[in-house]
């Protein structure tokens, strides 16, 4: 019987083939990940909606939102709004008479430099590499399912009274991106070797 048809090396290569197998298929947990997102102590789009449906204009006080989270001093995702800022955003390109706008809007258009407010920004985003490893690591496709929510709103203030709220945003975000590179790690080539 030849070498290669013993039962012994016939199972030392079954096993091989097996642990080859298996260290392949693992290998997508080798591929990197990354997130992106702002330090807040919401941690989805419904708590942050929660958090700004619960004010109520012409009542909350602004010192009232400090207890509740949106302090600037202590919230990454809270910016302060001047009242400059505040005309910019309502009045460029604005298809809307002054008349036409929400009442709380209105008033504090018209309290001057007593109209401050805070715009929210919160991203909470994952973006996972899946796919093959080994095209992934040579370049010739990587795949990303990115993941996540995004947050925006906006309060106005005329001195210390919330006068408006709004907000927006993405509640379910889910996108796959992919990138083909047919030549693989030769693809960037042409370009590094151009002369500048």
């Amino acid at each position: 019987m030849p070498n290669s048809l013993r039962p012994g090396t016939l199972r030392l290569r079954m096993l091989l083939a097996t642990l080859a197998a298996a260290a392949l298929a693992g290998c997508q947990a080798l591929l990197p990940d990354a997130s992106d997102a702002t330090q807040v102590e919401w941690h989805s789009f419904d708590q942050a909606r929660e958090a700004i449906e619960a004010i109520e204009p012409f009542h909350t006080r602004k010192s009232t939102l400090v207890e509740n989270g949106f302090d600037p001093k202590r919230n990454p995702a809270v910016t302060i709004l001047t009242y400059p800022e505040i005309v910019q955003r309502f009045s460029a390109g604005s298809a809307l008479r002054p008349d036409e706008y929400e009442p709380g809007i209105r008033t504090c258009l018209a309290a001057g430099k007593e109209c401050s407010g805070y715009a929210i920004a919160v991203r909470k985003i994952k973006r996972d590499r899946i796919g093959n490893f080994w095209l992934d690591s040579f370049a010739f496709r990587r795949e990303t399912n990115i993941t996540g929510w995004t947050f925006n709103g906006l309060i106005l203030f005329v001195d210390d009274l919330v006068v408006y709220t709004v907000f927006g945003g993405q509640p379910n975000l889910h996108e796959l991106q992919v990138t083909r590179n047919p030549l693989g790690p030769l693809q960037g080539w042409g370009e590094a070797l151009r002369p500048r």
